[in-house]
């Protein structure tokens, strides 16, 4: 792939992501970046999103029910979904490749990595229900 061009409203993308520990959906990027960049259009986010997805930069992380959602931190890591209000949380777990390792066994081809959700009730919902 050719060396990307720079570009400010894309280095604001990632400025933005880098420095949330939410999991934005591209709507919510695209709120956050307007106002910095009053005249930028949805579709230059969506475009830059999925560039910074194609270039490893950030995580696409696909949420079923409450869309795409996307992650600064490209590091290898676990997330959790709630099933209550859809938030999307890290998850501080030690690394699992031994998933690999067992997929592996049963399988002919070469796995490479793995992508795994957890999915529950988060702490904020559990709180709330309790109230």
């Amino acid at each position: 792939m050719p060396a990307l061009k720079f570009s400010r409203q894309r280095e604001a993308i990632k400025t933005y992501l880098a420095g949330t520990k939410e999991h934005p959906t591209a709507d919510t990027v695209y709120s956050h970046i307007r106002e910095i960049y009053p005249n930028i259009s949805l579709g230059t986010v969506y475009r830059n999103l999925n560039l910074l997805t194609d270039t490893g930069e950030i995580q696409k992380l696909s949420c079923g029910e409450s869309g795409d959602r996307f992650d600064g931190n490209a590091s290898p890591h676990y997330h959790f979904i709630c099933n209550k209000c859809h938030r999307v949380l890290d998850l501080d777990l030690p690394d699992m490749d031994m998933i690999n390792e067992m997929a592996s066994k049963s399988f002919d081809g070469k796995i490479e990595g793995h992508s795994t959700y957890f999915y529950g009730i988060c702490g904020n919902c559990c709180k709330t229900a309790e109230n």
